[in-house]
């Protein structure tokens, strides 16, 4: 009677092959392509952000003997600073008037231009041109164009016999300024998305509405924006982390005055972590703003669920 093949000694497969091949080493192909990606985030993003929580525990300071163990006390200064708050402020308005313009206006100029004709082609490419350009560059045109002695603002306004606006130098004006110039960039790219999102509404919807007797503010409400809220999600969220950590808008036009009215929670972190080198506070700040995009992007996450069957 001949000897059954034990398992340990491997076992006949279809095909004749021997089943050698562990289950574990089907997938080592592929970490063996992603190994280089995955090394390239390790070094770049997570130990630095590891490292970052790490210093926000100490009194790192460049150049010091030594780094002193604080523990939560940056935070606990963050948590006493009028500063802190001040800034926290500053970037909770930035971002809610911010985002809340560029989707209102973003969606109004999608609805108003997704015809398919030559001149809503032209006025989509005006409002998008300013998306592709440096934040920078835009904050470094507009504070010329807003100086009150030499800009282009300044002069009309005293051509009409008016007396010039410091718009970027005056606390009450400087940050709805900045704002302005945010959403006249932005308007552009939430205009694109939402137009994407409602051209891929089918036509059958709307069709069936109408034959219900839908107007179309009840289209617009009932039909439109429940059919693009994965596309409102998306859009909310990105633009919500842009503003969030907007800095170099502020940097170039106000460094974050005038008396700190436009200094937002990133720009109180450069200023603490390159120009104080006080890493470990810098730190904190960042953890602080990291905590506060997650919460906000949960929110949001929570605020545009949505289901197949809705």
């Amino acid at each position: 009677m001949p000897r059954p093949i034990s398992p340990a000694t491997g076992a006949s497969r279809p095909g004749g092959r021997r089943g050698w091949t562990k289950p574990r080493l089907r997938g080592l192909p592929g970490w063996l392509f992603a190994a280089p990606s995955l090394l390239i985030l390790l070094v770049f993003i997570v130990y630095p952000i590891m490292q970052s929580l790490w210093y926000s525990l100490h009194d790192w300071r460049i150049g010091a003997d030594s780094q002193i163990w604080l523990g939560l006390g940056n935070y606990e200064r963050l948590l006493n600073g009028e500063l802190f708050w001040n800034a926290l402020r500053v970037t909770l308005l930035f971002s809610l008037v911010s985002v809340v313009l560029q989707i209102g206006i973003g969606y109004w100029a999608a609805n108003a231009l997704v015809r398919e004709t030559w001149f809503n082609r032209l006025v989509r490419s005006v409002f998008f041109f300013p998306t592709i350009v440096a934040l920078a560059t835009i904050g470094l045109v507009w504070r010329f164009l807003l100086d009150s002695r030499i800009g282009f603002v300044g002069g009309v306004v005293q051509l009409f016999g008016g007396e010039p606006v410091e718009f970027l130098q005056d606390p009450t004006l400087a940050l709805p300024t900045i704002i302005f110039v945010s959403v006249w960039k932005t308007i552009g790219y939430a205009m694109i998305i939402l137009l994407a999102g409602i051209k891929g509404v089918p036509d059958s919807l709307y069709e069936a509405a109408r034959l219900d007797g839908a107007n179309p503010r009840q289209l617009n409400w009932h039909v439109t924006l429940p059919s693009i809220r994965p596309t409102l999600l998306f859009v909310t969220m990105i633009l919500t982390i842009n503003s969030l950590q907007v800095f170099d808008l502020v940097y170039v036009m106000t460094n974050g005055g005038p008396l700190f009215a436009t200094d937002t929670l990133v720009t109180m972190m450069y200023r603490e972590g390159f120009t104080n080198f006080n890493l470990g506070y810098a730190s904190a700040i960042a953890w602080v703003l990291f905590v506060i995009i997650m919460l906000l992007s949960a929110f949001q996450l929570r605020l545009f669920r949505y289901q197949d069957v809705d």
